[in-house]
């Protein structure tokens, strides 16, 4: 009955009163109107419909209502984030008591496209739990002077809550009442350190996102009583997929631990491609329901941070039992495939298997010899096997542009930090031959994996990618017209083959690597699903993740889904059902952990930027504007280091924002600054405390 109210509620353009639904529905009876009014009271309370003055339902997506999370800037104001719709901007004085990461329903006050404003109206929920911050003493009281500076709330901690911590501890505090509208009381659950010491800033912003960074006392005991190696019987019982004889290696980058996937490849008689993708059999370790399994699940993903791994496993399987070092004997499951010379899979088998990597190698070092001819020391023997899978990989990539797979081309930033885990460079990563290979590889493991089980019918994870929302793709283009490019092609029943267009049309223009980064957040954000609707940016009908079990959960799900279906046939109504229960709960909550964990991983990010930046105040930089405010611009550096240069700070001229053209256009010269022109800047600060970085611009434009 939800559905249906919900289906008949959104193709009404108007409110609709109990008996029109009763009605609709072809409801008679007593018990089917309670039934009713109980499915409405529900659907209400859960922000599926709203309930008018008039007693009246319609659904969210015909009214001026929209439900979403509140993120505060610190200035004051904020938006408000709608899942698969257009941000609501929300000024300081519509905030109507709300607070950073409240769940709110918006009103929408004006504007459109891309430019909606509107106030809050009232707070679903408020996830006010656990804070992180610096303790610090006012007239004999203590307080936390909290890290997240959009979070506007005063936070008292009674002296015998402090547990032991002092003024300059960072703590993590537990919330647990409201004293007066925004004053808190809270009590220190846990002390990780003085701001001073090594690691305590990148520690305090994991404990900010609720990653845990130890492990329980049961787990580490289940890890320890794992063997270090792999049994004799083990390898017996894999006996007919022995494939410790075959050249099979890993590629990764210089300083990886928790190694994954190897890889293998042949050329049959007829022209054919045998790939073999050997994946850590993780899920013969990580038993379900153990406290490996259940810890795992709970972190969902390994996190990485400037200079350290939070593992989702302890270091004896991350880096030990479950990792495929090169020379010992490692437990896998291989999904082999052969693939013609269109990059089509004509054949497949997935099976458990025992391997042994024979070499470990870089990314540097097979670029070296892919792009530059150059052969690494101890590379000699892998060098056909090399061009080989260069080869495959270029027929693979070829076959995924012709469908419509998206590449952004957006650069990432790599961060060097010395012995005490201070910033000491930043560096742009580089992604060559090498990157690209493996990408390919496992996307078209996942496919053939994902394709076998989904054809079966059966339960299981899916990553998914929706089609993004018309409307923000046109207000995208709306942009790029302002800024003086035309993009052809339509809009309406959006596909990959015509955002790949869109970005083809916008390769060679200046501002391409800020309109890319803009196009990729008008689409949709990729998760976990048991139901499958494809992988939109990828252009792939079917996809999963089975590649990275050792740090994703979903991966050790997927394998352990392969072995319940295929290598031990357990299809049974009481197995499918136990999955078809469990799985929701496994990708909803999966999904929000890799959120976390990329949220926590860009705030570390910026963190480290800024300290780096502090000790290059007054030096000069070239750079380019990456974005344009009412208050300034902001200046994307080479390296990716992007900074705020303030409208005050322009003395040449008295500028002003021109919301039209997204620019800052001077009163005397009309000398305007605008998205993606190149200019020099000097740093005129940085802090590290609040992830920021300003500039001046220098004399020359």
């Amino acid at each position: 009955m939800e559905k249906t109210i919900i289906e008949l509620l959104e193709l009404e353009n108007k409110a609709l009163d109990f008996f029109q639904i009763k009605d609709f529905l072809k409801l008679e009876t007593a018990e089917q109107f309670k039934e009713l009014t109980e499915v409405l009271d529900s659907l209400e309370k859960s922000l599926k419909i709203i309930r008018t003055k008039k007693n009246k339902f319609m659904a969210y997506k015909n009214s001026n209502l929209k439900v979403g999370r509140l993120i505060v800037n610190k200035k004051g104001f904020g938006f408000v984030d709608i899942e698969g719709d257009t941000d609501v901007y929300i000024a300081k004085e519509n905030m109507n008591g709300a607070i950073h990461n409240d769940r709110v329903i918006v009103e929408i006050t004006s504007g459109k496209s891309i430019d909606l404003e509107g106030r809050i109206v009232r707070i679903v929920d408020r996830k006010l739990d656990n804070v992180v911050g610096e303790i610090y003493e006012h007239k004999g009281k203590y307080y936390i002077d909290l890290d997240d500076d959009k979070l506007k709330i005063n936070v008292e901690i009674n002296q015998d809550k402090l547990l032991g911590a002092m003024p300059g501890h960072k703590v993590l505090v537990h919330v647990y009442k409201q004293v007066h509208n925004n004053n808190y009381l809270g009590e220190v659950l846990k002390l990780i350190g003085h701001k001073n010491d090594p690691g305590v800033d990148i520690l305090s912003i994991a404990y900010k996102y609720e990653i845990e960074t130890e492990f329980s006392e049961a787990v580490m005991k289940q890890a320890d009583s794992l063997p270090s190696c792999v049994l004799e019987k083990e390898i017996l019982s894999r006996s007919n997929h022995d494939l410790r004889d075959k050249m099979i290696f890993t590629i990764d980058g210089d300083d990886t631990k928790d190694i994954d996937d190897a890889i293998s490849i042949e050329l049959s008689e007829d022209g054919n491609y045998k790939l073999g993708v050997h994946i850590a059999d993780v899920s013969y370790y990580v038993t379900e329901g153990s406290p490996l399994d259940l810890s795992a699940q709970d972190r969902g993903t390994s996190v990485y941070l400037a200079d350290r791994v939070i593992p989702m496993l302890p270091h004896k399987l991350s880096n030990g039992i479950c990792s495929l070092n090169p020379g010992v004997d490692r437990l896998a499951i291989t999904c082999e495939m052969v693939i013609n010379k269109n990059g089509k899979v004509i054949d497949y088998d997935i099976y458990e298997s025992v391997i042994c990597s024979r070499i470990q190698m870089t990314y540097k070092k097979v670029n070296q010899y892919l792009e530059e001819g150059i052969i690494p020391e101890g590379y000699e023997e892998y060098t056909e096997s090399l061009t080989m899978m260069a080869d495959l990989a270029s027929i693979l990539r070829a076959s995924k542009i012709r469908r419509g797979y998206l590449d952004f081309n957006i650069d990432e930033a790599k961060i060097i930090v010395d012995d005490n885990g201070k910033a000491i460079d930043v560096k742009l990563r580089n992604r060559g031959v090498g990157e690209n290979l493996i990408e390919d590889f496992m996307i078209v493991a996942n496919e053939t994996v994902a394709s076998h089980i989904y054809y079966m019918s059966l339960p299981f994870v899916y990553r998914i990618h929706g089609k993004p929302n018309e409307e923000k793709i046109s207000s995208f283009l709306s942009f790029v017209s302002v800024l003086g490019h035309k993009v052809h092609g339509k809009i309406k029943d959006i596909n990959p083959k015509t955002v790949q267009g869109i970005l083809d049309e916008l390769k060679e223009v200046k501002e391409f690597p800020i309109l890319s980064k803009l196009l990729l957040r008008s689409m949709q954000k990729a998760v976990y699903d048991p139901t499958n609707i494809g992988h939109f940016g990828l252009a792939s009908d079917i996809y999963t993740h089975f590649t990275s079990p050792i740090r994703r959960y979903p991966d050790t799900t997927v394998h352990r889904l392969l072995r319940t279906y295929l290598f031990q046939n357990r299809m049974d109504e009481e197995t499918i059902k136990y999955y078809e229960t469990n799985l929701p709960y496994i990708t909803e909550h999966s999904s929000y952990k890799e959120r976390q964990a990329v949220e926590c991983e860009r705030e570390v990010d910026d963190m480290k930027k800024a300290e780096y930046m502090m000790d290059h105040i007054g030096e000069e930089y070239e750079g380019t504007i990456s974005g344009v405010m009412s208050f300034g611009m902001f200046v994307e550096l080479d390296n990716l280091v992007e900074g705020l240069v303030r409208i005050d700070d322009l003395k040449d001229d008295f500028y002003t924002y021109d919301e039209v053209t997204y620019s800052l256009i001077g009163k005397k010269n009309k000398r305007g600054y605008r998205l993606g022109d190149r200019v020099n800047v000097i740093v005129k600060a940085a802090s590290k405390e609040t992830k920021t970085v300003d500039f001046e611009l220098t004399k020359e434009k």
